[in-house]
């Protein structure tokens, strides 16, 4: 029904797939598939080798770990990052999960492969009377290719 698979070009990168880390956590913790160095007042796309397959009617939403946020003064570039359902298998790059930062210390901030970077929570959502769902063109990409407005 939900879940999260490694993406065809990191299969061999020992990758690991995401897991909660206590009986009460809501998120399932996201590593970086490579290390990224992010400058200060820079910014970055930290490639998790991973997609994420759901129902229709779900989303996975990202949040940066609090530990990230106090420790490395990054913040996530778009607040919360949401992964919609047809993002999985998308034609530009197989629903590869990205997770932009930017870093608003006064140090470069080097993260390393393996390193927990993010946290992943599948969610339901509502739809709004009247809503007219499947009347958009099929989904080719990642950010902003659903339209710039």
């Amino acid at each position: 029904m939900r879940g999260f698979e490694i993406v065809s070009s990191y299969r061999d990168k020992g990758i690991r797939l995401p897991e909660r880390r206590t009986a009460g956590s809501a998120g399932y913790d996201i590593e970086a598939a490579e290390p990224v160095s992010i400058a200060p007042g820079g910014c970055a796309l930290v490639p998790t080798g991973l997609k994420a397959y759901m129902e229709p009617d779900e989303v996975l939403q990202l949040h940066i770990r609090s530990s990230m946020a106090i420790h490395h003064k990054l913040f996530l570039m778009n607040s919360v990052g949401i992964i919609d359902a047809d993002y999985y298998n998308s034609a530009e790059n197989e629903g590869h999960i990205l997770v932009a930062f930017t870093n608003h210390g006064s140090e470069t901030v080097h993260i390393g492969k393996g390193s927990r970077i993010a946290q992943g929570i599948f969610m339901k959502y509502l739809l709004a009377d009247g809503d007219r769902t499947g009347q958009g063109g099929l989904r080719q990409g990642g950010f902003g290719s659903t339209g710039e407005s």
